[in-house]
């Protein structure tokens, strides 16, 4: 590191738990996340100010302004325009000193595998039930940890699926594919403005702790927020042995 970094990061570097060496972890980890509205809008800020080196943001949306009350990263004068550049633009402002790179589209499975692979860590924070499933797959598959994350009127929950931890579920353990919930969406429930930013938040801290390898994770539990009661809640997850996603030879074939 720099000068300028040691300096930037020094908040971080004075904590024993990081330290130069998880500053310098960060600066060459690679995150992939999926979602620039109020989860990612909430995310990205940090992740990109504590320094995560490469971060390629996936959108196909445009910015709107029923976005605003929410997606913190967005501005009014960005109404109109991609949510991957309008994502960027405020990422750079924050660090100038990381690597952004877009894609703006509804990637598919293909596209996606590719993505994944080259990442450390994934957050979903899409709205979409078959894009989390498709996320969820790619990442059994290429054996890479997901922080998941959702919002919705007053309620949240986040979750950790890395497959690296034996007897930890993937995301189709707790939402089988087969069994589609149904889908509700802001547009017509609504969510609480600062909600998005406790889910998003806590889903950086989690990616953070992830690619630095310090303190326990989520995987293995499923921390939900009610925001109107303001109250946290932890519930306990196993592996399902017969998951169609994470059993059987899918879980045999992770990380090939």
């Amino acid at each position: 590191m720099n000068d300028d970094q040691l300096l930037r990061y020094s908040r971080h570097i004075l904590l024993d738990e990081l330290g130069i060496e998880g500053q310098s972890r960060l600066l060459a980890s690679h995150a992939l996340v999926i979602g620039a509205g109020g989860l990612g809008a909430a995310a990205l800020p940090y992740l990109a100010s504590a320094g995560v080196g490469t971060i390629t943001v996936v959108d196909d949306d445009v910015v709107d302004l029923t976005n605003l009350q929410r997606q913190v990263i967005h501005t009014t004068a960005n109404v109109g325009r991609p949510k991957v550049e309008s994502a960027r633009e405020g990422m750079l402002r924050i660090n100038p000193g990381i690597d952004v790179r877009l894609v703006r589209a509804r990637v598919g499975a293909a596209e996606l595998a590719q993505l994944v692979a080259r990442a450390d860590v994934v957050l979903d924070c899409c709205d979409n039930f078959d894009t989390r499933q498709a996320v969820n797959r790619a990442c059994v598959r290429h054996n890479v940890p997901l922080v998941s994350g959702a919002a919705l009127r007053f309620d949240g929950q986040i979750s950790v699926f890395d497959r690296r931890q034996p007897g930890t579920p993937c995301y189709a353990c707790l939402f089988p594919p087969s069994q589609p919930a149904q889908e509700v969406a802001c547009a017509t429930m609504g969510v609480f403005a600062p909600l998005v930013g406790m889910v998003g938040t806590v889903q950086a801290a989690e990616a953070l702790k992830l690619l630095m390898g310090i303190g326990t994770t989520l995987a293995g539990r499923l921390l939900m927020v009610d925001a109107l009661g303001m109250e946290w809640t932890t519930m306990r997850l196993g592996r399902v042995p017969d998951c169609e996603v994470c059993g059987g030879e899918a879980h045999g074939d992770a990380g090939h």
